[in-house]
């Protein structure tokens, strides 16, 4: 983010904003440090028990994280609102992840191992993510590409493109995004979806809960495509549940 934040090392006390961040955090045996999490710290179970739920990614109570007095906070750019981590940042070292891609998230898990204190077990599960997905690439190489059109929303229509790491995971795993031209999360219709052709449409199980009553819905825009539901985490948490989505993508293919 190209700012400079001042950390106490180790810090002792953190508060996380992002789900797939607490994850990571708990999964390099930090969790005794975290003090408080988001309502949608859903991994591990029990990280919101054992910290204080201080509300949503994009609205935090502000008393309860004061009371907590965090030495550090940890969230991400898109993830989280600019006014909030504005207002915690007057108070707070405020660290923040930026992540649009497999290099970036690779980054992250070593910068937050190195500011949290445990280094060498996030230098080993970034390494041991990045091996997965260069195997990946090695068993996808010979495969011709498969267009998919993969949604994160409905009424409306929603999809992850370009310039997101939903799409740059779906390059990693060997597809092409149907709807490339756009940018980010553009609202489409189902004429424009009818247009598009995607071989094959993904229904992201998060944000938007798609389930198997919602496959028909799909299939009558665009009959000749494979529909199905995916692991919507697989696709865009982009901490430690990286270690589970090369082999995911590889069956999915």
């Amino acid at each position: 983010m190209g700012r400079r934040v001042a950390v106490p090392f180790p810090p002792r006390r953190i508060v996380s904003l992002v789900p797939s961040q607490t994850e990571l955090l708990f999964d390099l045996g930090l969790g005794e440090k975290v003090i408080g999490v988001t309502k949608f710290c859903v991994h591990p179970p029990e990280a919101r028990t054992k910290a204080t739920v201080i509300g949503g990614t994009k609205n935090f109570d502000f008393e309860k994280i004061a009371a907590l007095k965090p030495d550090l906070i940890i969230g991400n750019k898109e993830e989280n609102y600019q006014a909030g981590i504005e207002q915690l940042a007057a108070d707070y070292p405020v660290w923040l992840s930026d992540i649009s891609n497999l290099p970036e998230a690779l980054d992250m898990i070593r910068r937050v191992g190195f500011i949290a204190g445990a280094k060498e077990k996030a230098e080993a599960l970034a390494a041991e993510i990045d091996a997965s997905f260069v195997a990946l690439a090695t068993s996808t190489k010979e495969a011709s590409p498969v267009s998919v059109a993969y949604f994160i929303w409905r009424k409306p229509y929603m999809v992850a493109t370009t310039g997101t790491f939903i799409d740059a995971i779906l390059s990693r795993a060997g597809f092409t995004n149907a709807f490339a031209k756009q940018v980010r999360y553009p609202e489409i219709t189902a004429e424009q979806l009818a247009a598009a052709a995607p071989q094959r449409i993904f229904l992201s199980s998060e944000p938007y809960p798609f389930g198997e009553k919602h496959l028909a819905e799909f299939q009558a825009i665009c009959p000749d495509a494979e529909i199905e539901i995916v692991d919507g985490e697989l696709f865009s948490w982009y901490g430690s549940r990286l270690r589970k989505s090369a082999a995911y993508f590889s069956q999915l293919r």
